[in-house]
């Protein structure tokens, strides 16, 4: 089994909930060894989160949630604020590449974890931090939950139907994207210690990672001036571009460049140069006009009609597909979207997939070079008596032991 570009490497995972978890799970994709530290009372909150549940076949019930950001780990409980409980996280950390933790500012210091003494037990460790708000700051301390977080950072001002209608986007996108950018720091100190010989501590945060991405709107506001707003499903600076409903249903369309357009036009009959559509500026002035007269083309076609013209047509274009929908599409399972996985209690069950793939080029081609098997999310305290067995045989193994901290 061909482990990833990061086997060999040792994460342990203080997180819980879903931001630092799903970091976790990212780097345990990639073929990192994570093993995940939980609280003996119920272990990860995430746990606790449903319904749904799954009945396993020990009698246990499984939360969903959980599953979701937990593949390719192991599970070891422990009481942090133990003698033996800190004893055994020690060890782990002396060993460790990588560690994940998103506790607010102050529990890691108050714990006996300060990075300052992470750093003097291995200098070599890379310490990943998320917090809601960041870790400083006059909000420094502030808990932070993904939506709360989404209205904070002004994504939900961004989302719904019109200005009176925020909306959360559908996922934790703020959890999800703080885990991501949290993997990306990582790598990052990763490659710098190959140089220094030393670890970083990487902070970032829900808020940082919203803002980080508000991408084209962000400008509207620190640029243009602008005060940009929610406005359904249609881009507020190209047109026509959203979702346009035809006689039985609606399909997403983007006409991103002026030659699309004529070729739109051509297509379904649309007067090109007509007032208020010679050009992308005068197509979003009268955006409501450009709506109709796009709607007004589709009106007698069914969506896979259409789907079929717009391709012709060398038109970006797609329908609005249900989960269900998607996870049985076969080009979603062609990128190995779909994983299944043999879980403890539950028996096979299929997990959406990594969204990274990595490849080997030769002369001969290429060669895909990923994680070829995935672990299921443990039961928890699944690996305790495993890990606790590994920090026992491998004590003079240590890098403090063997000087490789040096």
């Amino acid at each position: 089994m061909n482990q990833g570009t990061l086997d060999g490497t040792l994460v342990v995972d203080l997180s819980r909930a879903l931001a630092g978890p799903h970091a976790g799970q990212m780097l345990g994709d990639l073929g990192a060894r994570v093993i995940k530290v939980e609280t003996p009372a119920g272990g990860d909150d995430t746990r606790s989160w449903g319904p749904p549940f799954v009945p396993g076949s020990d009698g246990g019930s499984y939360s969903t949630y959980f599953l979701s950001c937990n593949r390719n780990k192991e599970s070891i409980a422990l009481d942090l604020k133990s003698e033996d409980g800190r004893a055994v996280l020690t060890d782990l950390l002396a060993r460790a590449d990588v560690l994940i933790e998103n506790f607010r500012t102050g529990v890691m210091d108050r714990l006996g974890f300060s990075t300052a003494a992470l750093a003097e037990l291995n200098p070599r460790l890379v310490q990943l931090s998320i917090t809601g708000f960041g870790h400083d700051g006059p909000e420094g301390g502030r808990a932070g939950y993904d939506q709360i977080v989404q209205g904070e950072a002004g994504l939900m001002s961004l989302t719904g139907s019109g200005p009176d209608d925020p909306q959360r986007v559908g996922t934790p996108i703020a959890d999800l994207l703080g885990g991501i950018h949290g993997v990306v720091g990582v790598l990052a100190a990763l490659v710098d210690r190959t140089c220094t010989g030393r670890g970083r501590v990487v902070r970032t945060s829900l808020l940082s990672s919203v803002v980080g991405v508000h991408a084209f709107q962000g400008t509207r506001a620190t640029v243009a001036g602008e005060h940009p707003r929610a406005q359904g499903n249609h881009h507020p600076s190209i047109a026509p571009y959203g979702l346009f409903r035809c006689r039985d249903g609606a399909v997403q369309m983007s006409v991103g460049s002026e030659r699309l357009w004529q070729a739109f036009c051509a297509e379904f009959g649309v007067q090109a140069d007509a007032s208020g559509f010679g050009s992308n500026a005068e197509r979003v002035a009268s955006r409501e006009a450009t709506i109709r007269a796009v709607e007004a083309a589709f009106a007698d076609s069914d969506t896979e009609q259409l789907l079929t013209r717009l391709a012709a047509a060398g038109i970006p274009a797609g329908k609005v597909r249900s989960l269900p929908e998607v996870y049985a599409w076969d080009q979603v399972r062609s990128q190995g979207l779909v994983v299944e996985v043999e879980h403890a209690a539950l028996g096979t069950i299929s997990l959406p997939g990594p969204a990274l793939r990595f490849f080997d080029v030769d002369a001969a081609g290429e060669t895909e070079r990923a994680r070829t098997a995935h672990q299921a999310p443990p039961t928890l305290d699944q690996h305790g008596d495993e890990i606790r067995a590994w920090l026992a045989e491998t004590a003079d193994r240590t890098p403090a032991a063997t000087g490789a901290l040096a």
